[in-house]
């Protein structure tokens, strides 16, 4: 063992003692909203497919047909032979979802958030450095971006409105340009946003918001487009809601020409495989039809959160389909997890650095694949009441 892996081996052991080492579980899905680790099978309360698209025979079907038609692979990079012709009529799909004037496809939401960030504050080509005002709870990809441009971010408190203004507010006189990034749906919390709000300050003070909209986008607003309005340029994916892989940006035909010059994760990357694009352009066709699982997904989700509520848990500020169950440290949230996995439960415990220090919990994430009878099963198990010492006061 070299020196650098040494120190590496001595990081790994301390975060083993503190609770906050992570590895990888291998899982085999079942019909949706189920999984199995281990030979053992699970009702799963951690995923993303908050529809249950990711088995649809609609999806599973077009992704073939493209499969046969045009192969597995794209082959390249869209700037060079991989812009297959699928790509075009799949963008206007998605502009005219997101109604936006323009949209591209790329290959992940981390990717995207990180790659189109780094272009947009792009010094450079801006002339000076830019303002960046960000919600301090953003997914990392975002700050991942804001870091790839070398620029400093100036952090509000997540969802207040008040304190964005007064920072605004100082850099009024300033004329360089300002953005504002924030997640419409924040991943670790599932709180919203306050787009409306944010969208009048950002055409107050002359700004681009840019939101991402990944844990929204299928599931929530009007016909499942998300809550992205008034932002001018949305960042999505299609891993989640939508049931299949890869992500999107919607946006102004000109940011659209600018991504695909400027954007490293789009002209250095090979570009997504036929089969994805299929299922893209099959969930893309069925997404708005799927009101009754909208409302049966927040249904299971307002459920859970009452009973938790009542039996002394911390919901947080929740409003959606994810709904934390905050215990504190990260013991106590690895403990609640392996009783709820003796149950049959599948939740797994969020740590930091992904949240904030003593907000240890467990992120569930409700399913249109999941029923009112494995929710109330879950509640069954939970704790009745969690001791002082995991609980943290609501």
């Amino acid at each position: 063992m070299n020196r650098s892996e040494s120190r590496y081996h001595d990081w790994l052991e301390a975060r083993g003692r503190t609770g906050l080492l992570r590895a990888l579980s291998n899982a085999i899905p079942h019909a949706p909203g189920h999984v199995s680790f281990g030979g053992a099978q699970f009702v799963n309360f951690s995923g993303n497919d908050y529809l249950g698209l990711s088995r649809c025979p609609k999806l599973v079907e077009r992704g073939q047909d493209w499969a046969g038609r045009y192969g597995a692979g794209s082959g390249a990079s869209r700037l060079v032979t991989g812009n297959l012709d699928l790509f075009e009529a799949l963008e206007r799909k998605v502009a005219a979802f997101k109604q936006m004037p323009a949209a591209l496809v790329m290959a992940s939401g981390f990717q995207t958030n990180a790659a189109v960030l780094q272009a947009l504050l792009d010094k450079q080509v801006l002339g000076e450095d830019p303002i960046v005002f960000a919600d301090r709870l953003n997914h990392a990809s975002m700050h991942f971006g804001c870091q790839a441009a070398g620029v400093r971010q100036q952090r509000y408190r997540h969802c207040d409105v008040a304190h964005l203004a007064s920072l605004l507010t100082k850099s009024e006189s300033v004329s360089r340009p300002k953005f504002i990034l924030t997640e419409s749906v924040f991943s670790m919390d599932g709180d919203v946003a306050p787009m409306e709000e944010l969208a009048r300050l950002a055409r107050e003070y002359d700004a681009t918001l840019v939101c991402d909209d990944a844990h929204a986008t299928g599931v929530l607003g009007d016909k499942g487009k998300g809550l992205s309005d008034g932002a001018h340029i949305a960042i999505g994916t299609f891993s989640k809601a939508m049931g299949s892989y890869g992500a999107y940006v919607a946006c102004s035909e000109t940011v659209r020409d600018y991504l695909v010059n400027r954007c490293s994760g789009l002209i250095y990357s090979t570009a997504l495989p036929p089969p994805v694009l299929g299922a893209i352009d099959a969930s893309l066709d069925i997404i708005a039809g799927l009101e009754d699982e909208r409302a049966h997904v927040a249904a299971l989700a307002r459920r859970f959160r009452k009973e938790a509520t009542d039996q002394g848990f911390d919901t947080g500020t929740s409003a959606t389909q994810i709904v934390p169950l905050i215990v504190g440290e990260a013991d106590a949230a690895l403990a609640l997890s392996g009783q709820l996995k003796d149950e049959g439960y599948w939740a797994n415990a969020i740590r930091p650095p992904t949240v904030p220090n003593g907000t240890a919990r467990l992120r569930l994430a409700f399913s249109a694949a999941h029923t009112k009878g494995q929710v109330d099963g879950l509640l069954d198990v939970l704790p009745v009441k969690l001791s002082q010492k995991q609980a943290v006061p609501v």
